[in-house]
């Protein structure tokens, strides 16, 4: 049926509509006429009835319009093309109660997944061939993957994990030998001396926890933890396993302060950036000057080589205190600032050697 007088872009969608469906003009220009003849309005409502009944036919189980084909195809496409959510996403603050640990300090997100549901055993063997940033990530996966992981310290997900990452050395020797289990030597190595943190005249043996001293004249050299504190109770032990020389410094320091000057002087102490203990004085290093001699008693002890000296860092009262074997020296410094601190050390003597190794959280009594 000709269309008299009308522009392609005359007729509505439901003109449109009803075209495709019924296959036939009836109508379409007595409509846009305004003069629709009656037996034509009947036809045209009778198909349009028919058309009606067939879209709200009732369908079958396994039917679908191809409309609901359409969009379920779309939010196929839509979720496929999404890009994975980071991992940040997943993460969330512990809560107060909860231990806080060096291996994760996230709460495990709850997870009713397959994954969830496996034995500890299972998961303790698929651990155990993991590396720590790996076992990260596997913390906060759900709360029982969290505790296969914590409840034992001495699991073999971490005995593994020592025997890969610590030398031979440092596990046959009794270098680790106040630790009581193999997720606090992990802790441990990684809390010890840094090898790109330290002067250019020393290095760290392959045990991990050593420092060597070369044979330089006229240095004095340092060096710093890979991990320093501004928060949190903090304990390592310290000891000499060579001649002090005429001078032999422990305590701390920012990332400011340096590992190395010309001459045999105190380096920790000798600015505002670090405070030290020289043992072979018994005095108090800060800022260049002398704050007093330590221990504070008559005639104290010198120190000797191979005694383990225990250092306490506590961040919320900003003090640094000593023991010594099982007596506690008192404390040495207060009112630190409130700023990253690091385990330091800093020796003169000529193939001298000092040993570090971090203990954890002190405990008290």
């Amino acid at each position: 049926m000709a269309l008299e007088g009308v522009g392609a872009g005359v007729f509505s969608r439901s003109h449109l509509t009803f075209r495709r469906h019924t296959g036939t003009d009836v109508g379409l220009t007595a409509d846009i006429r305004g003069e629709r003849e009656p037996d034509q309005v009947k036809t045209a409502s009778a198909a349009q009835a028919t058309q009606k009944g067939k879209r709200h036919r009732k369908r079958g189980p396994g039917e679908q319009t191809r409309s609901h084909q359409t969009r379920k195809r779309k939010r196929h496409w839509k979720a496929a093309s999404k890009p994975p959510a980071p991992a940040s996403y997943l993460l969330f603050p512990l809560p107060s109660s909860a231990p806080s640990d060096d291996l994760t300090r996230r709460r495990p997100i709850p997870s009713s997944g397959a994954g969830g549901r496996l034995p500890s055993r299972v998961l303790e063997l698929v651990f155990s061939y993991l590396e720590l940033s790996e076992l990260r990530s596997c913390a906060l996966v759900c709360k029982h993957w969290y505790r296969c992981l914590h409840g034992d310290e001495n699991s073999e997900v971490w005995r593994s994990l020592c025997a890969r990452s610590l030398a031979e050395e440092a596990l046959r020797t009794d270098i680790l030998c106040n630790l009581p289990s193999y997720k606090a030597k992990i802790r441990a190595f990684q809390h010890a001396f840094s090898t790109n943190d330290c002067s250019r005249n020393v290095y760290i043996k392959k045990n991990g926890f050593t420092l060597h001293r070369n044979p330089i004249a006229q240095s004095t050299d340092g060096a710093r933890t890979k991990i320093g504190f501004s928060e949190g109770r903090h304990a390592w032990e310290v000891w000499w396993e060579g001649p002090l020389g005429t001078v032999a410094v422990i305590g701390i320091a920012t990332k400011r302060a340096p590992m190395q000057c010309q001459g045999y002087v105190a380096l920790l102490g000798s600015d505002d950036q670090s405070w030290g203990w020289n043992l072979v004085d018994n005095n108090l290093l800060h800022n260049g000057e002398v704050n007093g001699s330590f221990p504070q008693c008559n005639n104290a002890p010198k120190y000797q080589i191979g005694e383990r000296i225990r250092v306490i860092l506590d961040m919320e009262d900003k003090t640094l205190a000593f023991e010594r074997g099982y007596e506690f020296l008192g404390v040495a410094f207060r009112g630190l600032p409130k700023v990253c601190l690091y385990p330091a050390v800093s020796a003169v003597y000529g193939n001298t050697e000092v040993t570090l190794v971090y203990l954890g959280k002190p405990l008290d009594g």
